[in-house]
């Protein structure tokens, strides 16, 4: 019996996400039992990024931002890569999907470049974080309090900064979903 049965999360991502940062934390949730949808600009499919150059697998849409609810979700994650977040972040209805997931008190998970939407949706000030360090001045100057570490957790919000640090983020991301359903 999976920590995650009977639970809907939320993969919020455009093309250019890193590989790894999408497909091993979305393994982990599905063998933990969770239903996975991953939401989108437009419907069909997202392209993978290996690095910020090389293009690589590709991964269904289930939904777009405009036909997803957030109050159908029980959870949400960004993936990070260069080009995922830009674009997300250049999205208003994406940014809204975003806020709301904080505003019912969800939590969010975000890695590498991810929480650069998190400074879009403006709740990253005052909150523990962490991400790749090229945008560390970026979360600073948003009123993050940001620390070079593996993961971390604060009020339900995981944060991680490379593919390096997914075993310690899927197991982080794991235990704040599973945590958030035994309130």
């Amino acid at each position: 019996m999976g920590q995650l049965n009977n639970r809907t999360i939320a993969v919020l991502s455009e093309s250019g996400f890193e590989e790894t940062e999408l497909t091993s934390p979305v393994q982990r949730l599905k063998e933990e039992g969770a239903t996975v949808h991953i939401i989108s600009s437009k419907p069909g499919k997202i392209r993978a990024m290996k690095g910020d150059q090389e293009w690589t697998i590709e991964v269904d849409v289930d939904q777009t931002i405009t036909e997803a609810n957030s109050d159908a979700y029980d959870g949400l994650l960004i993936p990070g890569g260069v080009l995922n977040p830009d674009s997300l972040r250049k999205n208003d209805d994406a940014v809204a999907f975003v806020k709301a997931f904080f505003s019912a008190g969800k939590p969010v998970a975000a890695i590498c470049h991810g929480p650069q939407v998190l400074i879009t949706a403006e709740v990253v000030k005052g909150r523990k974080l962490t991400s790749t360090k090229t945008i560390k001045i970026d979360l600073l100057n948003a009123g993050a309090d940001w620390h070079d570490k593996e993961v971390i957790v604060d009020q339900g919000l995981v944060t991680s900064r490379s593919p390096a640090d997914l075993p310690a983020f899927n197991n982080k991301i794991v235990a704040e979903f599973a945590g958030y359903f035994n309130h």
